[in-house]
């Protein structure tokens, strides 16, 4: 049985770990409001976006010559996964999902016989694959020394991906995020980027077209040629931001629930103690009344 100094650290020890929890919990959830609505923010404009490439897409149905970053380049061989994860840990099964899923993919892909390539953004990610796909990483950001993830860092990743796919370095292209839902629900997601991967553009703006037809100047062709790449920063900048929101929110419900278990812990720990200092005065009692009858 530890002794009554060991309980005593023991108790100290847990009481600090819940203070550190605690105090985690309230800065992630201050960080999370913002977080939060940032990544609500971009969803419409990422819808609309959506709508109005899939009216231009519906447009170019059946015509030859539609962009690459629409149509793809005919073949589905060389696969490029790009696996966007939180820099930091504490976070609950936020980061471990989302590699979950990502890795699962890439083993089917390989089953598949296909060529797979790797890029990860953020540091879990890339610790938690290189192990398993060293070999296959061409690619890796980290934005641990930014305070805020913005436009910028989106871009770099999308002028990155765009610049490849024009070498002909990959055919598909899909991201893997975490899609924030609430606080203590955030889904694994993943996300065809190239070929693009449209709804019909009634789903997308949620409109009924009646078959209405649209002409536009300059011409299909032309717009999508600005758009497509446009549309690609997008998407990955709103998965950047559902990430943030999600970790934000796992982080903040993971450290609620350590605070909750160090305090069940500093109950059970206090018993012991009382009840170890209560035996050992017993049988100090013991002793001396033992001791005195002896006389």
């Amino acid at each position: 049985m530890a002794s009554l100094k060991d309980l005593r650290n023991r108790i100290a020890s847990v009481k600090s770990t819940q203070k550190i929890t605690k105090a985690m919990q309230m800065v992630a959830a201050a960080k999370l409001r913002r977080a939060q609505e940032a990544a609500e923010a971009a969803r419409p404009y990422a819808t609309r976006m959506d709508g109005v490439m899939a009216n231009l897409a519906s447009g170019m149905a059946g015509r030859a010559g539609a962009p690459a970053l629409l149509a793809g380049t005919g073949n589905d061989q060389t696969h490029l996964v790009i696996v966007a994860t939180a820099d930091r840990g504490l976070c609950g099964g936020f980061n471990s999902s989302i590699s979950r899923l990502a890795r699962e993919h890439i083993y089917q892909l390989i089953r598949d016989g296909k060529t797979v390539k790797i890029v990860t953004v953020g540091r879990k990610g890339r610790d938690a694959l290189k192990r398993l796909f060293g070999d296959k990483f061409v690619k890796s950001y980290e934005f641990s020394g930014i305070r805020q993830v913005g436009f910028a860092q989106a871009e770099d990743i999308s002028n990155y991906v765009l610049s490849e796919f024009e070498a002909g370095s990959f055919d598909v292209a899909t991201i893997f995020f975490s899609k924030f839902v609430n606080v203590v629900t955030q889904i694994p997601t993943a996300q065809q980027l190239i070929p693009a991967s449209l709804p019909a553009a009634d789903e997308a703006t949620g409109v009924d077209l009646n078959g209405a037809v649209y002409d536009y100047e300059p011409d299909e062709d032309e717009i999508l040629k600005d758009l497509l790449p446009r549309n690609l920063s997008i998407q990955i900048f709103k998965a950047l931001l559902e990430n943030v929101a999600g970790e934000f929110g796992a982080k903040m419900s993971a450290m609620d629930n350590a605070t909750r278990n160090a305090g069940d812990m500093i109950k059970k720990l206090n018993i012991t103690y009382n009840r170890s200092r209560q035996a050992m005065i017993t049988k100090e009692l013991i002793e001396i009344i033992s001791g005195a009858e002896a006389l």
